[in-house]
């Protein structure tokens, strides 16, 4: 039987033990400080980060979590999981509840409980795929941006201990209008660190996470359909569980303005051609390249017939938004690496923009998609001259577009 934790460690992370493992055993009462006894919001909760981020909280016993997601089945299923999980506290007052975090219903909810000690945001777009036209950039922004800026207004309301928003290594010197939104994001969150202690987290790709390349590669092989992947483009990895525990450490440890990331060696990086292969081996296919995508395609129709032949088409990325490497801090910032064994955590960054200069872009972007006319480019050129360290490169090409 397939066990994809194992399959994680052995060929991709080529370690059994969390990357984390040391730096939460040295600060156990520290969390256990920060978290016990503490009412807890988790927004975007039932996707693969924020639930794994719930499960390593909730041994330190929270006394309420509140658990806001649009995906009611993911939440569904949020609270199977945990009532299904043997010996895992899970607090009396606990409510998952199926709403948008820019609702009027989730004002009534944050005001009724008069806010939350510890707020934690991950309803985000991450998919550079959704910058694919002018209407999935204004919902990108809208989500990672401009709702964020409401909900930072309404916590000023009753202030909370802490607030994370979860961020991504795309962040440091963009070239997709998701990785700039995280940007401004960061920004944005850093502008009401007056009001009460903010930080962030940048890292590496979740290995089988939901909507990611590889969790379609299970997708694809359930469906005996061929399986694609870009060649020229090397990720770093860490295990769902992972996701959580760096989101963890970061929220309860993290200093004000402060950005967490992992210490990972470029030596670990992978290309998804290589976890596609060990993939279909684990299955027991043997994987066969093909030309073209309408190759892999037509070839595929045999699995239907037994074959264990698998098809599968490695090409050049040659659509909008790709970074080809990756990174998780600039020249600008400032990075402490010594204060966690597997952690780099950025102190400062001289290009923070101000409240003033982030209301302004909001006013920007707000005033853009209210016209009948406007193009993706003249979002990107006001991006641009927000985020100076901005490199969009326009391919008319979509990951949509591609297998």
């Amino acid at each position: 039987m397939f066990n994809i934790n194992e399959f994680i460690c052995r060929n991709i992370l080529h370690r059994i033990e969390s990357l984390f493992k040391t730096d939460i055993e040295q600060n156990v009462y520290e969390l256990r400080e920060y978290i016990q006894g503490k009412a807890i919001l988790v927004i975007g909760g039932a996707g693969s980060i924020g639930s794994s981020f719930i499960k390593n909280i909730l041994p330190f016993e929270p006394k309420t979590l509140v658990v806001i997601d649009i995906n009611e089945n993911g939440l569904a299923e949020l609270t199977r999981d945990l009532r299904s999980t043997p010996g895992l506290y899970v607090p009396n007052d606990y409510i998952p509840y199926p709403v948008d975090f820019s609702s009027k219903i989730f004002d009534k909810i944050f005001r009724a409980r008069k806010g939350f000690d510890i707020v934690v945001n991950f309803s985000a777009h991450k998919h550079v795929r959704s910058e694919k036209d002018i209407f999935s950039v204004e919902a990108l922004l809208l989500n990672n941006v401009i709702n964020l800026e409401k909900l930072l207004s309404l916590l000023s309301e009753y202030p909370p201990e802490r607030f994370f928003c979860v961020s991504t290594d795309k962040a440091a010197n963009p070239v997709n209008i998701m990785g700039a939104s995280k940007k401004i994001m960061e920004d944005l969150v850093f502008s009401f660190s007056d009001h009460f202690k903010v930080n962030s987290a940048r890292f590496a790709n979740v290995a089988f996470s939901n909507g990611s390349l590889l969790a379609g590669f299970l997708e694809r092989i359930s469906k005996q359909q061929a399986i694609s992947a870009p060649l020229d483009v090397q990720r770093y990895f860490v295990s769902p569980n992972e996701s959580g525990e760096i989101c963890m450490l970061a929220c309860m440890l993290g200093e004000n303005r402060e950005i967490f990331f992992p210490k990972l060696d470029k030596t670990q990086m992978m290309t998804f051609p290589e976890i596609a292969i060990s993939l279909l081996k684990e299955f027991g296919y043997t994987p066969i390249k093909y030309n073209s995508a309408e190759e892999a395609i037509a070839a595929s129709v045999a699995l239907k017939g037994g074959s264990n032949d698998y098809p599968v088409y490695f090409s050049k990325s040659d659509t909008t938004g790709e970074k080809g490497y990756e990174e998780f801090y600039t020249d600008t910032e400032i990075v402490d690496f010594e204060r966690f064994k597997s952690l780099g955590v950025i102190t400062s960054n001289s290009m923070t923009h101000s409240r003033k200069e982030i209301t302004f872009l909001i006013s920007q972007l707000n005033s853009a998609f209210n016209q009948k006319h406007i193009s993706k480019s003249e979002i990107v050129n006001i991006m641009k001259d927000f985020l100076p360290n901005f490199e969009h490169e326009e391919k008319e090409k979509s990951l949509d577009s591609k297998m």
